[in-house]
């Protein structure tokens, strides 16, 4: 089984495993090679993750990948939250966290560079991200975000 077969697999076991936690998947990563690999799952909810849903999602999904086997060797299987500079993967992800500062990189230059941080206003048509920094109001096409970030703030 190949690396992508391999997520997909380990993401359909992760999700039943938080299910039953009370939570779900953000993302699965498979680190590595055979024989010494990284299954690194990482879990989120409204209300935020705790060493318990850590805990609980680690030992339901540790059941499930023992009886399914999808993985040959031996590996490491790693549960955690995204945490506070948490990755902005989906157009969902910057709805859920309006108001917050984030940092985003496009592929494209925008207003002449491709690096922002700014406060997210907003999604609009379901594609377009409203950036406020402290001058300027930006609206970033989704389609060329290639990273994007929340910030820490203290």
């Amino acid at each position: 089984m190949n690396k992508e077969e391999l997520k997909k697999k380990v993401m359909e076991l992760a999700k039943e495993a938080a299910d039953i936690a009370g939570v779900w998947v953000d993302d699965v990563e498979i680190l590595g090679h055979a024989g010494s690999l990284t299954v690194r799952v990482i879990i989120d909810s409204e209300k935020g993750i705790t060493i318990d849903d850590c805990e609980r999602v680690s030992r339901q999904l540790d059941a499930l990948l023992d009886i399914e086997d999808p993985i040959e060797g031996s590996y490491n299987l790693e549960v955690s939250s995204p945490g506070l500079d948490r990755p902005l993967r989906r157009i969902e992800d910057f709805e859920r966290f309006k108001g917050r500062l984030a940092r985003v990189i496009t592929s494209e230059r925008i207003d002449e560079q491709t690096f922002f941080i700014g406060r997210i206003e907003a999604v609009e048509d379901g594609n377009v991200i409203v950036l406020k920094q402290s001058k300027k109001t930006l609206k970033i096409p989704y389609s060329l975000i290639t990273k994007a970030r929340l910030e820490i703030e203290i």
